[in-house]
């Protein structure tokens, strides 16, 4: 690299967000995920061991998966690339395998690329990277927030490790905002940063497990702050600031709510919805309510899920739950978010507080096996209908009996094969 270019990268990584100019430059200052790359754990052994595999890391955003990938190819010493999902595409992928061919052929040294988002590639993008994994050319490390079972191929996924990264906790993100506040080199350099009581905690809370949203929250915070002076000075003339809370609030409006209408999360939200409901935790099920018409999601899907629920867990141990759940739907319908949040509050308790019996869903179960064994069993002739005089002479309805008047009158109504079945116990 020229002096120019040294110049412009410099530059770049100035002007760079506060989460990327204070990445972990060692292990030791990674915070979080002692499970993971803590003293004795598999990975942090392969790392020192120089045996890195392929892998997948799979978790939410800012948990440090972009930041363990530079740190893994820095203690290996290998050569780091990284591709984007969203913008690389196959011709990308193959020139960069063909720079690792060369590095490694002419200077022994090793690649590791680095996929975000790995689960926006297609199968063929994924595919591509199969014989270069399998021989060694690189080493793939991708991250992906959605749950790789369903998002990457399967060819790819059984040639890697998957390493699970959970959200930080508060405490963690708290001790990432404190050294950044303190940071002279890196973070805000030439400029003193002093962090009133709780404002750490204030910035982690907000994150919510996500240390990128909670140190760029900061150097919004911050500017905020130094923004605010005294008439007749500049803001880059303001060489101490003493953040409070009440910056923070005023930097950072609403809380980050993680969720994906399409994604795994939404399906876990949901699920737990669901599971609430049935173990009849009213104020549970009124908690994961609020979490996903907050996130946004769509308040006619879970008005239709209440309705389903009415049926499948209440079912006929309070028939009036499915009309509660109907009309639910229907003040959903009608007035959409917000003002129809209390309705669907309204019908969440009363299914949550409702006697439960899932005799009929079990039953609808039954008679789903009982068809798929024989889907076409004849309708037996005495229940069939005869319109027609040729009908009539070929049997139809010939010994049924009409129950009202005569309701002691033993009937069979299934088919032959299903007599005497009994699918509601």
């Amino acid at each position: 690299m020229d002096l120019f270019g040294y110049k412009a990268a410099v530059q770049l990584k100035k002007d760079a967000p506060l989460s990327d100019r204070m990445r972990p430059e060692t292990l030791a200052e990674f915070v979080g995920q002692r499970e993971l790359v803590g003293e004795g754990t598999l990975l942090r052994t392969l790392i020192e061991r120089d045996e890195v595999p392929s892998m997948i890391f799979w978790g939410p955003p800012g948990t440090g998966k972009t930041t363990l990938a530079r740190l893994i190819a820095k203690l290996t010493k290998s050569h780091f690339v990284q591709l984007s999902a969203v913008s690389s595409g196959v011709a990308d992928l193959r020139a960069t395998i063909a720079e690792a061919q060369e590095r490694l052929k002419s200077y022994s040294t090793r690649t590791i690329v680095f996929v975000d988002e790995i689960h926006r590639w297609n199968k063929a993008q994924q595919d591509a990277f199969l014989p270069y994994v399998e021989d060694g050319t690189v080493t793939l490390i991708g991250a992906t927030t959605e749950n790789p079972s369903f998002e990457v191929n399967a060819a790819l996924l059984s040639r890697c490790r998957v390493f699970v990264l959970q959200k930080l906790e508060i405490e963690d993100i708290a001790t990432l905002v404190r050294r950044a506040a303190a940071d002279g080199r890196r973070a805000f350099a030439g400029r003193e940063i002093e962090l009133e009581d709780g404002v750490a905690e204030a910035l982690a809370g907000i994150a919510d497990g996500d240390a990128r949203t909670a140190l760029n929250s900061l150097e919004l915070a911050v500017k905020a702050a130094a923004d605010a002076v005294p008439k007749g000075k500049t803001p880059d003339a303001v060489k101490s600031v003493r953040l409070r809370r009440d910056d923070v609030a005023r930097a950072v409006r609403r809380t980050h709510l993680l969720y994906d209408k399409s994604g795994e999360e939404h399906y876990n939200l949901i699920s737990a919805l669901h599971k609430s409901l049935r173990g009849s935790d009213a104020d549970a099920a009124l908690y994961w309510l609020g979490r996903m018409l907050e996130s946004g999601e769509d308040p006619l899907y879970v008005a239709r899920r209440l309705v389903r629920f009415a049926s499948e867990d209440v079912g006929l141990a309070d028939p009036q739950a499915l009309v509660q759940a109907n009309a639910a739907f229907q003040a959903a319908h009608v007035l959409g978010m917000p003002e129809c949040d209390v309705c669907l509050a309204q019908a969440t308790v009363y299914l949550a507080r409702a006697p439960k019996s899932v005799a009929v869903y079990r039953a609808v179960g039954r008679v789903k096996e009982a068809i798929a064994a024989a889907p076409n069993d004849p309708v037996p002739p005495h229940l069939r209908n005869a319109p027609t005089k040729l009908m009539k002479e070929l049997g139809y309805g010939r010994g049924y009996v009409y129950t009202p008047d005569a309701p002691e009158t033993a009937q069979d109504f299934l088919p032959p094969r299903l007599k005497n079945k009994k699918f509601l116990n």
